[in-house]
């Protein structure tokens, strides 16, 4: 079998094989990295063409602006507005100038290349004389603006350079479109080298499987299955000659490795149907601290327990079980008195045609039981705490719906409803035949109609905003902010960091809405902070909103102990609620620093 081995390895020629793989691995992997080199070489030079395109584009948009410009300016009667014109067309001239130097020599504020085609070079010094008159004849005008020239001139400069203008667009139009043409070339190439790189990879491939890998699997297959015939002649002879032998010494192996193991691991015995011991493993003997030379009894259940209970127990289940067999789990008493739980099999064996006896086998699962009751302890003890927490949620819920209630009903009776007892009594007393104290009540209703109106937002944007059906969360935190740095003079500030402007389910909305608004109200109230500051920024799978104030703080641990009181109810209040809607709350506040609250929100 050997020399057959060796005479297949050697027809088969590993060394050859080896040589052939790593020479496939090599092409495929030169071709990859040559493809990726020449990838990431035309990525790179087309990583501006859509710059140019927009930036080009851009010119002719601003060249008609100014052109808008002068004209609007042109046309100006008032002072105040000539002012705000001029410096618009300083502004846009400026940025005109700039843009357009910078597309024709490049700039790397903008990633605009230096480097040009020779057609693009002919096009911009095409369009530079229309450039340069442009921004002379501007700046002409504006010198004529202020020293009052005559209007008639005025007309002929504004009408050059709208010709200008006009010609600078149709040449930048050229400009655009050479653009476009070249970057059309360079991903035209890029598509014939990456076919042509597709094409050689696959060829390669195609040249390992032919050459390589089809002659090497057939011959291995020749190689495995030589090798399985011998090894089944094999196996035949050496049962043919060895097995008595091989089963005799198993035999005795395993009767010596399952006697040892059930010595030194297993918890067993072995006991008569009576409930005699007749043998008892180590392990199990130390555990129950018995030694057959002083127990002379030697009965099962007096060794497992000193209880009388529990040893009238266990001989009933070996009675009853002494045939069929028994699985379960016991609770018993040790000597010194420590409760003791098995978990105990009981298996009958028959020795002989009228002799039998039953083999004891356990696991102690002391640890485990105690374990599963401290366990169910806790489990009780937390159940408890959570239905009481909840009574005080579920009572704090209501009590705060009420006087919501109770606050929209005040705000509208004495807000709103005399305003409009007030618009009434105005209407009433109206009289028409005196126009003038008409006319006068008439301003006065109108006045008391918008104060009406007012407070009808008020009260609708409190229980819901209109901002955030229509624009969502960005929005109406915005306006929240506004509206309180202008009801309570607290300097309230949002920044939307990463402009975030994403719509989100309406049921996350709003609750992202009122956490934010608790935050806020919370430093208004308690932390008596002058700066308030909300940020909101996101990536892409959490949105965030942090609440920063510098108010006076306050000891966190403490406060969250004291769940009976209106703050710690306030926080628990917040954290069950962003927890409504998967998200996490932090809370970090130093005693008389401030406080910063975070919502962390998936999206």
């Amino acid at each position: 079998m050997t020399k057959l081995t060796k005479a297949l390895s050697e027809n088969l020629n590993f060394k050859k094989l080896k040589q052939m793989y790593i020479f496939a691995l090599i092409t495929i992997a030169i071709t990859v990295l040559l493809s990726q080199l020449l990838i990431q070489h035309n990525i790179n030079s087309q990583l501006n063409d859509s710059r140019l395109i927009n930036i080009s584009g851009r010119q002719r948009m601003f060249s008609q602006k100014l052109a808008k410009e002068i004209l609007i300016l042109n046309y100006a009667t008032n002072s105040s507005n000539e002012k705000e014109a001029i410096s618009n067309i300083k502004e846009t001239l400026k940025v005109w100038k700039f843009r357009h130097l910078a597309l024709q020599n490049g700039n790397d504020s903008l990633n605009l290349p230096e480097t040009k085609s020779q057609h693009l070079l002919e096009l911009f010094n095409a369009v530079k004389p229309n450039v340069d008159y442009i921004e002379k004849a501007t700046l002409k005008y504006l010198s004529d603006r202020d020293k009052h020239v005559s209007h008639t001139i005025s007309e002929q400069e504004v009408q050059a350079i709208l010709d200008n203008v006009a010609i600078f667009v149709t040449k930048m139009n050229l400009i655009v479109s050479q653009y476009e043409y070249e970057a059309f070339e360079k991903v035209t190439k890029q598509r014939n080298i990456e076919y042509g790189i597709l094409s050689f990879t696959l060829l390669v491939l195609f040249l390992e499987f032919i050459f390589i890998f089809k002659p090497t699997n057939k011959k291995i297959e020749l190689l495995i299955s030589k090798l399985l015939t011998s090894e089944k002649r094999a196996i035949k002879l050496a049962r043919d000659t060895e097995a008595i032998s091989i089963v005799k010494e198993n035999s005795v192996k395993e009767l010596k490795s399952l006697n040892f193991a059930m010595e030194n691991t297993l918890l067993y015995c072995r006991i008569s149907p009576q409930g005699k011991i007749i043998h008892m493993g180590d392990k199990f003997a130390k555990l129950l601290q018995y030694n057959p030379s002083f127990d002379t009894d030697k009965s099962f259940s007096k060794a497992l327990t000193a209880v009388e209970k529990e040893q009238l127990d266990i001989d009933r289940i070996i009675a009853d079980k002494q045939r069929s067999g028994w699985q379960g789990e016991l609770n018993t008493t040790t000597r010194n008195g420590d409760p003791l739980w098995l978990d105990m099999s009981m298996i009958p064996v028959r020795i002989r045609k009228e002799e039998s006896e039953i083999l004891v086998i356990c696991f102690n699962i002391s640890i485990r039981k105690k374990a599963e009751i401290e366990i169910e302890r806790l489990n009780r003890e937390n159940t408890i705490e959570k239905i009481n927490q909840q009574k005080i949620i579920s009572s704090r819920i209501v009590e705060n719906q009420e006087n919501e209630q109770n606050r929209i009903a005040r705000e509208i009776h004495d807000g709103i409803g005399q305003m409009l007892t007030g618009l009434k009594f105005s209407l009433e007393s109206i009289n028409l035949d005196d126009k003038e104290k008409s006319a006068q009540k008439i301003e006065y209703l109108k006045k008391l109609s918008l104060d009406i109106i007012k407070g009808v937002r008020t009260a609708t944007f409190n229980l819901m905003p209109p901002e955030l059906t229509d624009h969502g969360i960005v929005s109406s935190i915005a306006k929240l902010t506004l509206e309180l740095t202008k009801l309570t003079g607290k300097n309230i500030q949002f920044y939307n960091k990463t402009e975030f402007d994403q719509r989100l389910d309406s049921l996350i909305e709003i609750n992202i809405y009122r956490l934010t608004q608790e935050a806020i109200n919370n430093a208004i109230k308690y932390a008596e902070s002058s700066h308030i500051i909300v940020q909101l920024s996101h990536s892409n799978k959490i949105l965030s909103i942090t609440v920063d104030d510098n108010g006076k703080g306050f000891d966190v641990a403490s406060v969250e102990k004291k769940r009976n009181s209106e703050s710690g109810m306030g926080l628990l209040f917040m954290k069950e609620r962003v927890q409504y809607i998967n998200g996490r709350a932090f809370i970090n506040s130093i005693p008389g620093e401030g406080t910063r609250i975070t919502f962390n929100i998936p999206i």
